[in-house]
């Protein structure tokens, strides 16, 4: 059968043998419809286009953003996938912010509340123009999750292939691997005087070498091994480097593949279930993900209508041993996790002990076990075995005390031995600025436990990634010996005893805006504990004084943003009034 009798056994299948009606009947097919088609001939399109099921390609492209540069590679080699299957591939873009370019400043404020314009503009363009099916083309950070939203929101035939992670640079005059967080730790390493001019420029030079998502375990590659995990994704799509030829191909099957999706009514909604969620957690764990993903993966499941607790992380942590240490975490990079069988073989090491569900629908037309079933682990220094894992618990501990009743969360896999329990006398910041000037300035000692504070969603706003102060204390030589604890968030680049997310947040006269210059703070993340050490009568005496702050920004999207958003707890979602 030749490429055109197998595009009109499509349309046949699709229109004529007894299916459901398609979405782009609304505006393609029937004499009332002639000034739309009219319309859809402004664009050059033949009717046979016209007739063929409209498929939205969603590409998150922009010429700021190094793992989205390339995107266009990844969307021509979608719409050729799909056009080889019957159908008529359209493209719209939608919005990306850079984390590690918007670090350190205000535009990092704007980062986590783009996720919701992401979703909200999706909805926008696949409601008000009738697409069939939708292909979503993310890479970086908030982009992923907020497409994962739209998707489930919509609930149309969809697939996920993101424009993959960027290889590793190399450390001039070694065989050492580096990455973004390498760079970030160097500002520290110069500023105490252990790094000259010249080898930061050189580590400047080589640290990001293509394009593509930063090379670690960081937010971006988090969000898209578990589009794998969850069955968003085909195999390969967290893993594959971006500048790989098997990208490509990868980005034609799922172009060709969103058809039979359509055909056969396979729909998010279908996959991302209670069950799926699970999934996605117990991959979390082992990979030892970003904490950004205890945001996101609550995010995604209310869109989905499931209700996904952050404490179920301890639960499935309990019983997931971390099977992976990647940069920031350890030596290793996403690179070296596609060589080792990418996130197939992780999952295939879990189901020895039958930690996942196998049975499961995934956009592949296979279930999530036949996916898994083949794989290989082909360097267990990468992946280890469930017999010799990292730790018998997972990557990413969720705790709970007086500080943070609602919760706070850190990236186990990430923190040295020393500091899984610590006590130490709290360093108390208003924001990220004055924390990070402190740090660079040598005024933070071995013991302490620098607080930030009002940088949660509401008091931000924007809850704004601390990635500058967890990397002036590590390269400054202080990991082992400080601790950070933040109502922000931490970029998926952090290590160290960094705890963020800590809920109630500050704006909300959360227990964090109480803390006051050297109070004794003690940290268990083994028993899951994070106490304010203050007689209870003394926090109640604080908090009839405590008033609320105005937030830094009043005006414009921000501000409409801390009206509406919620605990970070919750995943940072709108409120549903």
């Amino acid at each position: 059968m030749n490429v055109r009798e197998k595009k009109q056994e499509t349309l046949h299948a699709l229109r004529d043998a007894g299916t459901r009606p398609l979405r782009s009947d609304r505006a393609a097919k029937g004499s009332e419809h002639a000034p739309h088609r009219s319309l859809m001939k402004a664009l050059g399109w033949t009717d046979a286009e016209i007739a063929a099921p409209m498929i939205g390609v969603v590409c998150s492209h922009n010429e700021i953003i190094p793992g989205h540069v390339h995107l266009t590679r990844i969307s021509d080699a979608v719409c050729a996938g799909v056009r080889l299957s019957g159908g008529n591939p359209v493209r719209f873009p939608v919005i990306a912010v850079c984390d590690g370019i918007a670090m350190g400043h205000v535009g990092m404020k704007y980062s986590l509340a783009s996720r919701e314009l992401i979703a909200d503009s999706i909805e926008v363009m696949a409601t008000a123009h009738p697409f069939d099916a939708l292909v979503f083309i993310p890479n970086c950070d908030k982009v992923v999750p907020g497409m994962l939203m739209a998707a489930a929101r919509l609930n149309l035939p969809s697939i996920f292939v993101s424009g993959g992670p960027m290889l590793a640079g190399k450390v001039p005059g070694s065989c050492s691997s580096m990455s973004l967080s390498s760079m970030f730790e160097a500002v520290g390493q110069h500023a105490a005087g252990k790094m000259d001019d010249r080898t930061l420029h050189e580590w400047e030079d080589n640290a990001c070498p293509t394009c593509g998502s930063c090379s670690g375990m960081y937010t971006a590659n988090s969000m898209n091994c578990l589009t794998e995990a969850i069955g968003m994704g085909l195999p390969g799509n967290g893993t594959i480097p971006a500048v790989y030829a098997a990208r490509e191909r990868l980005a034609k099957e799922a172009g060709m593949r969103i058809m039979n999706l359509l055909k056969e009514n396979v729909r998010p909604r279908d996959i991302m279930t209670p069950k799926a969620f699970h999934n996605a957690l117990t991959v979390d764990m082992a990979l030892g993900c970003s904490t950004n993903t205890m945001l996101h993966l609550p995010a995604i499941a209310h869109a989905s209508g499931v209700k996904l607790d952050i404490f179920d992380a301890n639960k499935v942590s309990a019983v997931t041993p971390n099977l992976c240490h990647l940069a920031p975490a350890g030596p290793h990079h996403i690179e070296d996790l596609y060589a080792a069988g990418g996130i197939m073989a992780v999952m295939h090491e879990l189901a020895r002990k039958e930690l996942l569900d196998g049975s499961l629908p995934a956009v592949s037309g296979q279930t999530i076990g036949e996916q898994y079933k083949d794989a290989r682990n082909l360097n267990h220094k990468v992946i280890r075995t469930m017999d010799e894992p990292y730790s018998e618990t997972g990557g990413i501990a969720v705790l709970q005390g007086n500080l943070a009743p609602d919760g706070a969360v850190v990236k186990r896999s990430a923190v040295v031995p020393e500091m899984l329990v610590h006590s130490g006398p709290a360093r108390v910041f208003e924001s990220e600025e004055d924390a990070n000037a402190a740090i660079l300035g040598g005024k933070i000692k071995e013991g302490d436990v620098v607080v930030i504070r009002y940088e949660g969603p509401k008091g931000g706003p924007g809850m704004r990634e601390m990635l500058q102060p967890t990397a002036s204390i590590a390269g400054m030589g202080l990991g082992s010996r400080v601790a950070l604890i933040t109502d922000g968030r931490f970029s998926g680049a952090s290590r160290g005893a960094s705890i963020g997310h800590v809920s109630p947040e500050a704006a909300e006269g959360g227990t964090i805006a109480l803390v006051q210059e050297g109070d004794t703070i003690m940290i268990d993340i083994p028993s899951g504990k994070l106490e304010l050490v203050v007689d209870g009568k003394e926090l109640e005496d604080r908090r009839s004084q405590w008033r609320p702050r105005t937030p830094e920004i009043t005006t414009g999207y921000l501000a409409r943003y801390t009206r509406h958003v919620t605990s970070a707890s919750t995943g940072a979602v709108f409120k549903e009034d």
